[in-house]
């Protein structure tokens, strides 16, 4: 087993009309030596980690894999009905938007704490374990009467938006789906204009165009499209051209206006399916997913600072780490459920236009879940396994926020999480 290490660039997942208001690095390289100690005994899940058939310590990839055991759109919206009606009204479900082809978006709102958490999943419409872990969370909060549900939720306010990216979700592929022609038919003034760097004519070899939505984001939440910004670079804030994207943005902006601050923000994606954990109690182990805190360039985002100060880096870290000593305290450091470790962030990593990064320059605490493994290599592979790990990790948030323990750890402390580096012979 070879292992080597993500490189640069590297995008979360492999990386309208107006929408209803809502609501009144320290990386370093394994030596080799490491890597060929690794022997079948590591990989192989033994009796107390065989969580499936296969077990956590394999990675097998497969051409085709089915992914029909996830929730489709149509059956998230069963659910999310159910789990409402079934709730006496703690739990409320709004539609806050529609995608491009006219799929609903919704929003799960329940508690009613002064703590807000904001959570979305799917926005890469092939990774959705989030989805499945948001709504276990939302049916367990809807219906839950014990003592510890009961303050918990008077201590915060959770708002779900379980899948953002319908259309992309029902091809199984990653971006939405939307021509530049109906853009610029939503946008007049951009007539004329490039496209925006991050459409693409087709997308996981179906022949749609769309938009990558997660790089669709500005910290300027009233920007509107301007031609003579685009078609812009990579590393630059977003222009908003997605309904998606607007829809979530007017959740943050509502929940913001309505209770003065968005504490936290979690983005759920996945990542490769093989990568493995280097350093650690679990060296060598497949990573059941990675953390990260904003991608904005060096020297933690100065350059933003004079414009957004309200910019903390520290405080997006300090709940990463919250995320992982949840998991610690609830599984033990060596369960395939606290494989995590930080996801690849070089200094000059910088993606101004994903949401998580909008938000973090508006004051908001953000932390990226990247699962390993998509549907398009793994399946149902592991699917129990994953979807436990991400709800004990935003339940571990949650819990942080309510009792504000989540803000008093020590955001350098997220350091100490280990690296990790594919597995080549997965390849």
């Amino acid at each position: 087993m070879h292992l080597r290490k993500k490189l640069p660039g590297k995008a979360e997942g492999n990386a309208e009309s107006p929408t209803p208001r809502y609501f009144n690095g320290r990386t370093s390289m394994v030596a080799a030596a490491i890597a060929m100690a690794l022997t079948a005994s590591i990989v192989a899940a033994s009796p107390a980690r065989a969580l499936d058939e296969e077990g956590p310590g394999n990675c097998k990839t497969q051409e085709d894999p089915s992914w029909s055991g996830w929730s489709n759109h149509e059956q998230v919206g069963d659910a999310l009905a159910q789990i409402e009606r079934t709730s006496s009204g703690r739990v409320d479900v709004e539609v806050v938007g529609h995608s491009s082809q006219g799929r609903p978006l919704w929003a799960a709102r329940v508690g009613t704490g002064d703590r807000v958490l904001l959570v979305t999943s799917a926005i890469h419409g092939n990774e959705r374990t989030g989805t499945e872990a948001l709504l276990a969370i939302l049916k367990d909060l809807g219906s839950g009467g014990d003592a510890r549900t009961t303050q918990l939720l008077e201590d915060i306010t959770l708002v779900a938006m379980p899948m953002v990216n319908p259309d992309g979700g029902e091809l199984n592929r990653r971006i939405n789906v939307l021509s530049w022609d109906d853009t610029v038919a939503a946008f007049p003034q951009l007539q004329g204009a490039p496209r925006a760097w991050y459409h693409s004519l087709r997308g996981d070899g179906i022949d749609l165009p769309g938009y990558d939505l997660n790089r669709d984001f500005n910290p300027d939440l009233d920007y509107v499209p301007r031609a003579a910004d685009l078609p812009g670079e990579d590393t630059d804030a977003g222009f908003f051209l997605a309904p998606e994207s607007r829809a979530i943005r007017d959740v943050y902006v509502d929940l913001r206006r309505e209770k003065g601050a968005v504490d936290a923000y979690v983005d759920l994606h996945h990542m490769g399916p093989c990568d493995r954990l280097t350093g650690g109690s679990q060296d060598g182990d497949l990573i059941t997913f990675s953390l990260d805190y904003p991608p904005l360039g060096v020297q933690d985002g100065a350059a933003y600072k004079a414009e957004w100060p309200a910019l903390d880096q520290e405080k997006s870290r300090r709940y990463a780490l919250s995320v992982y000593n949840g998991l610690i305290a609830s599984y033990g450091a060596q369960s395939p459920l606290t494989a995590v470790g930080r996801y690849f962030h070089p200094d000059t990593r910088e993606y101004a236009g994903q949401g998580r990064s909008a938000f973090a320059l508006n004051g908001t605490g953000t932390v990226l879940f990247e699962v390993r493994g998509q549907q398009d290599d793994l399946g149902q592979k592991h699917k129990g396994m994953f979807v436990k790990a991400v709800r004990t990790g935003i339940e571990s948030l949650m819990n942080g926020l309510a009792t504000g323990s989540a803000d008093t750890l020590d955001g350098d402390d997220f350091f100490d999480l280990p690296d990790y580096g594919w597995d080549t012979t997965a390849d």
